[in-house]
């Protein structure tokens, strides 16, 4: 027992370390400590839940045989991103062709109160399709930054490109999101539209 909570206990870097040295138990308590934003990532990167979770089972099995690999130049978490939004990106390529499935109302965000669920699940469903109409690289961009927070340098380093690209990138994103999703700001122009067509 003694065991399992010094791995609760132990850094990302202590985990992997302890993994790469055979330690059995010390990679599935850094999945469980980063499983859910590695799927969040995922999820709202290939917009399919299907494909999310065959990237995220592609990336930790990648992440599971390369952990010897890892020189410690970014945090752990970072580098799990990476892996899961390089194999999320893959797996985009290969399926293109494919059209993605919008998802179910339970994997949108739900809030505590039941009262906004409805609201919020529009509003939730209204940005996810926005995002789904961004080019992939920047969905990936935007997700790390704006949806998962991540700082400009670790979205960078998550997917090997330069701060200024990751910039870019944020930038082309959220102008075409706020053309996308720019009739959510004027609520009383529907409104007034809404009135119009009862006249």
């Amino acid at each position: 027992m003694g065991n399992v909570s010094a791995l609760e206990t132990a850094s990302d870097n202590a985990l992997l370390a302890a993994h790469a040295q055979g330690n059995p138990e010390a990679f599935n308590e850094l999945v469980r400590r980063h499983r859910d934003r590695l799927w969040a990532v995922a999820l709202r990167t290939t917009r399919n839940p299907e494909d999310a979770a065959d990237a995220v089972q592609e990336a930790l099995i990648s992440a599971f045989r390369n952990a010897g690999s890892f020189r410690g130049q970014s945090a752990v978490t970072t580098w799990l991103h990476r892996i899961v939004v390089n194999a999320c990106l893959d797996l985009a390529r290969r399926r293109s062709a494919r059209p993605s499935v919008p998802m179910r109302d339970e994997e949108s965000f739900q809030p505590a109160d039941p009262r906004d669920r409805i609201a919020e699940r529009e509003l939730g469903i209204a940005v996810e399709q926005a995002l789904g109409g961004l080019p992939l690289d920047q969905r990936a961009a935007i997700v790390l930054v704006d949806v998962q927070g991540f700082p400009l340098a670790d979205a960078a380093e998550a997917l090997g490109v330069p701060v200024g690209t990751i910039k870019s990138r944020c930038a082309r994103g959220r102008a075409r999101l706020a053309v996308s999703l720019g009739y959510l700001r004027d609520p009383e122009g529907e409104g007034n539209r809404r009135q119009a067509g009862h006249v």
